[in-house]
């Protein structure tokens, strides 16, 4: 920076003025100073300068996320990261696996670069190891699962409702055999969807059948496995309730293998792209997650501002989208 001041012929106070965005500087006098970095290849180091602000901030949050990959994972990042560009704030992402020590891991290396806040899609059942942080200051914003030993603010979608709603549609489409394919029972979203596949069951007098009940399945292959193999049963189901989108985009494969797609019913809780543009088009329990981001982005600024409420959690609704799979009629129905 000295030696931008000296080849524009201003003071250092001028240039970090320039630089950082900081202070009313004339138009001729920014101009010179812009064309001496230029000149110059000078690029300013905005952790340095964060030390030295007297704020503290670094303009960057972080974000983890279970798989960026995945479409609701990226749906949420991007919210996140428009809300972000409007501060002038830089989000920095990385994927967890579902594994509890990259969690940790990445969340303190994050800490450690001083991003000014965090938002978390937590794996473990055990989130205090951030309890030092919280104490020190650190604004933190859990997403789509609670945080467990340790307060602060969720943004959850309705997940229980919503599955037994995508069941309970079925169920009103005339079936009485309804697989379950679900993601790790670990996952709280996941165990969640699954009580309300069985509230469902429960509400409309239906026997549970551990046969057709299927946890654990982690990709689309397995899943794609694991619809085959049901109907390898002496009672096949006649409608599967998929718990999450890759286990869904498995489970048409399974149905599209056995030429079953016509003849199941299958709701998929989440939706996914062109999952209307099918044959037949696939019936979904929406969830919002451009909204869940933008939720929690607003939340975490909010927080950074000063908002000192008490924790909370902010539940988005879910949405039944009938498209064509969901109301396929079980064999021998009227209607």
């Amino acid at each position: 920076m000295k030696d931008v001041a000296a080849l524009a012929g201003v003071s250092l106070k001028t240039v970090s003025r320039v630089v950082n965005g900081e202070g009313a500087v004339a138009t001729d006098l920014a101009d010179r100073v812009r064309r001496a970095a230029d000149q110059l290849d000078f690029k300013p180091n905005r952790a340095a300068s964060a030390l030295r602000r007297r704020d503290g901030k670094t303009r960057t949050i972080g974000l983890l996320l279970e798989d960026v990959s995945n479409p609701f994972s990226a749906t949420v990042l991007r919210a996140i990261e428009d809300v972000a560009r409007t501060r002038g704030v830089l989000v920095l992402a990385g994927s967890l696996d579902e594994q509890v020590e990259t969690e940790r891991a990445l969340a303190l290396t994050l800490v450690e670069r001083r991003v000014d806040g965090l938002i978390i899609v937590p794996t473990g059942a055990d989130q205090s190891y951030l309890l030092i942080e919280r104490r020190s200051g650190m604004q933190i914003v859990f997403v789509d699962r609670a945080p467990r030993l340790l307060d602060a603010d969720a943004v959850l979608s309705d997940n229980r409702h919503g599955a037994r709603s995508g069941c309970d549609h079925l169920v009103r489409g005339g079936h009485r055999r309804v697989a379950f394919l679900g993601d790790l029972r670990s996952i709280a979203t996941a165990e969640d969807r699954f009580q309300g596949y069985l509230d469902s069951l429960d509400a409309n007098n239906i026997a549970i059948d551990e046969r057709i009940i299927i946890h654990d399945l982690r990709s689309i292959d397995a899943a794609q496995l694991a619809t085959k193999g049901l109907f390898d049963l002496d009672a096949p189901p006649s409608a599967i309730f998929a718990g999450q989108n890759l286990v869904t985009m498995g489970a048409i494969r399974g149905l599209r293998d056995l030429d079953l797609q016509r003849r199941v019913a299958l709701v998929g809780f989440d939706d996914f792209l062109l999952a209307d543009l099918l044959e037949p088009a696939v019936t979904v329990v929406a969830q919002d997650p451009r909204r869940i981001g933008q939720v929690a982005a607003e939340l975490l600024f909010e927080r950074m501002d000063g908002n000192s409420e008490p924790s909370r959690s902010v539940v988005v609704p879910t949405t039944l989208v009938p498209r064509g799979s969901g109301e396929i009629r079980p064999a021998g129905s009227s209607g």
